[in-house]
């Protein structure tokens, strides 16, 4: 008889989850209930405002739930140093601040201290090579010398993530990664971070993002946001459908499947097509 497998490690846990604004006592998360395991990729979506981004400062250690418990990589908040549980968390957005005179592999290296400057005494000669390591390995090898000022989104993108990753962190957060990028881009960043999920079978994801053709084949769970509330959680093929995006936008979408992407549009207004 075979036995089943046991469960992956918890990378991060939120249980009853709410966090409040105490100066206007608006709710911004509502007693969230939410279990990702290593090795797994979650897509995070849902209107402006359904609280999307609380859930990565959660998350991120970077704020503290009102009522409930959040656990990442196997701290609580509020019983742990955040400074040290942050050097294990790797965040990306395009909003981040980084010094756009430095080069790509500059901003690479800032990854390992958690800096906005470098701070070249930090970086030794095993760095130095992990930061070129990254960038060859999100196709970005010419680029170590270019400033990152001069960079298009996409690259802009990628050496982000390079950053991020450089240390070795448990659990991936990406808030928007995606955006404003054209569609070459785009389909290049999709390409990067499925290769990435491959080459790191315990590394957990989470991505924010607005579009369903920006989730990558690796993504196999989504998380569905509205008021500050789950809408509906699981396995993405469950959770992306048709009646579940209709529930949490609250308009009429319809969802299609193509091989491994995924498409989603709202059939609200009847257009004509061109002749």
């Amino acid at each position: 008889m075979e036995t089943a497998p046991s469960p992956r490690p918890v990378v991060a846990a939120l249980a009853g989850a709410s966090v409040r604004r105490f100066t206007t006592d608006q709710v911004i998360l509502d007693g969230i209930d939410w279990t990702v395991r290593a090795g797994e990729h979650w897509a995070l979506l849902g209107a402006n405002g359904a609280g999307k981004t609380t859930i990565l400062r959660l998350l991120g250690a970077t704020t503290h739930p009102t009522e409930g418990t959040v656990d990442v990589l196997g701290h609580r908040l509020g019983r742990v140093d955040v400074r040290e549980l942050r050097a294990r968390i790797g965040f990306v957005s395009s909003a981040q601040k980084v010094p756009l005179d430095e080069t790509a592999h500059t901003i690479v290296l800032t990854g390992a201290t958690g800096t906005v400057q470098p701070l070249w005494r930090k970086y030794d000669d095993a760095t130095h090579r992990r930061a070129h390591e990254l960038l060859a390995e999100l196709d970005l090898k010419e680029l170590a010398d270019r400033p990152y000022a001069v960079c298009s989104g996409g690259q802009r993108a990628r050496i982000l993530i390079a950053r991020a990753l450089i240390a070795a962190p448990g659990l991936l957060l990406l808030d928007e990664p995606f955006n404003a990028l054209d569609l070459p881009s785009r389909e290049d960043l999709v390409d990067a971070m499925h290769r990435l999920a491959a080459a790191r079978p315990d590394l957990a994801t989470i991505t924010v993002t607005h579009h369903l053709e920006e989730l990558a084949p690796n993504i196999g769970h989504a998380l569905l946001l509205r008021d500050g509330r789950v809408q509906a959680a699981g396995r993405v093929h469950d959770v992306l459908t048709g009646r579940h995006l209709t529930e949490c936008f609250g308009r009429p979408i319809e969802v299609t499947y193509h091989g491994t992407r995924w498409q989603a549009y709202s059939p609200r207004t009847q257009l004509t097509p061109p002749s």
